[in-house]
């Protein structure tokens, strides 16, 4: 619901819009002067303000140039309506800062199509604003954790690419990493955007496997005015928003058939094209791309573009497991517990011998992930300033079963947590006799989850 000031001196136009905004749930306070107008504005600022041009008491332009020099009224949404053919007016009302303009005589669906439309784009702007500010105040700078060999050759790697990338002024390389999933794909990523000269530049991470199918050409492409449905403004995409920084192409696997030539397409020509465009925009950005899958594999199957994988796959980068980097465990989890206890408010506690034990030869299939939510829940619940192996709660997982739910742990440990997902999936398929409804609840999942997940790994 939406509180509207509406400034208007014409009384049956006035009744017509009052009625129609009101039964579309909105409240409307309607005056009939600029004078009545300010006084109206200091008593309560209005979430939208409809402005008459022609007033009795002067022209309610000279009323929108004293809402705009105003700090606290500067941002509020003002759409003025006009006299049908003074289009110098429309003019010099968009030049003054109105947001939108109606010549009279006005139609009352356009109308609330309009105010839809304006709300709709503050919204929009509000998200933008937390968001910059979040970005430049509220993280803090990423941090790639490990002393490891392998570890420390990929940051000179990312710092060398970085490098060579600030000294080009021509394309810049598609970075591809590849590894199980939780080894820390993302922190890379992140880690290459700030090693660059353009790391003040807006840094897009999208998650390729959580769009919905419907939605994700038009999120990632972007969409000119009435190109489908709904569609009634332009909206950029993010691959242009991703304009001079870092466009992070997460499970990039996960991406439809269709939509592998278009991205393709994006990379070699460097320009993008929204839905319901003929004209293209210029792509300057950084791609890195990322996938927990066997794109090789894939190719072969016919399930992911061999020429796309050739042009992602340029700088590629394999993110090992934490079981192969056991030197990082440690500093891993008390990097983990440094930051669990902060943000509650806790002294560190710290781990006892046993349990450092248990982590290095604990086999991590979750990575590093698993050993974040494993710290943060052992921090709970730690006692004395101490973490033992009973709050890791690792080992004793591996006591509660023997026989045949022992050589299933056993197979568990040695499966990536993709093909845990999908033999969980199988089994509560099995169950249920294929029954998709009681298979989601018996998981805990939706159904729409349910077939996400089942599309995922064609079951």
């Amino acid at each position: 619901m939406l509180n509207v000031l509406l400034i208007e001196d014409e009384t049956l136009f006035a009744k017509s819009v009052l009625r129609r905004l009101e039964r579309e749930g909105h409240r409307v306070n309607r005056v009939e002067t600029i004078a009545d107008g300010r006084a109206a504005l200091i008593r309560e600022l209005p979430d939208i303000l409809l402005l008459d041009v022609r007033l009795p008491d002067g022209n309610g332009l000279d009323l929108l140039r004293d809402i705009r020099s105003r700090d606290s009224s500067r941002n509020l949404p003002v759409v003025v309506v006009t006299a049908y053919g003074e289009l110098e007016d429309a003019v010099a009302a968009m030049k003054l800062g109105a947001t939108d303009y109606l010549k009279k005589p006005v139609d009352l669906d356009e109308l609330v199509l309009t105010l839809s439309k304006v709300m709709q784009t503050q919204q929009l702007s509000r998200q933008l604003d937390y968001s910059q500010v979040r970005e430049t105040h509220g993280n803090e700078p990423v941090k790639m954790i490990g002393q490891s060999p392998v570890m420390l050759r990929l940051r000179q790697q990312l710092e060398h690419i970085a490098g060579l990338v600030d000294k080009s002024r021509h394309e810049h390389p598609v970075i591809l990493i590849s590894g199980e999933t939780g080894t820390g794909k993302d922190v890379l990523a992140r880690l290459y955007h700030e090693l660059g000269s353009w790391r003040s530049r807006p840094y897009v991470h999208v998650d390729c496997a959580a769009l919905p199918s419907e939605l994700i050409e038009a999120e990632l492409f972007g969409y000119e005015r009435g190109a489908f449905t709904n569609a009634h403004q332009a909206k950029p995409g993010l691959i242009e928003v991703a304009e001079d920084g870092t466009l992070f192409l997460d499970e990039v696997g996960e991406l439809p058939l269709e939509l592998q030539a278009k991205l393709l397409n994006v990379l070699e020509r460097r320009q993008v094209r929204r839905l319901g465009s003929t004209r293209e925009h210029s792509v300057n950005a950084h791609v890195v791309a990322a996938t927990n899958r066997d794109l090789k594999k894939m190719v072969a199957e016919g399930r992911f573009r061999s020429d796309l994988y050739f042009r992602l796959n340029v700088l590629g980068i394999d993110l090992p497991p934490l079981r192969d980097r056991v030197e990082d465990i440690a500093i891993l989890a008390e990097h983990f517990v440094e930051a669990v206890s902060r943000r509650y408010g806790l002294l560190p506690p710290v781990f006892t011998e046993s349990a450092r034990a248990m982590m290095a030869d604990y086999d991590w299939p979750g990575n590093v992930r698993e050993l974040q939510h494993v710290v943060e829940r052992a921090v709970m619940l730690s006692q004395q300033g101490q973490i033992s192996p009973e709050q890791l709660m690792l080992q004793s997982q591996a006591l509660s079963v023997s026989g045949q739910e022992g050589d299933e742990l056993s197979r568990l440990s040695h499966m990536t947590l993709e093909q845990v997902e999908k033999l969980l999936l199988e089994k509560a398929l099995e169950r249920t006799n294929g029954n998709v409804s009681r298979a989601a609840r018996e998981l805990g999942l939706t159904r729409m989850a349910m077939r996400y997940r089942m599309e995922k790994y064609q079951l």
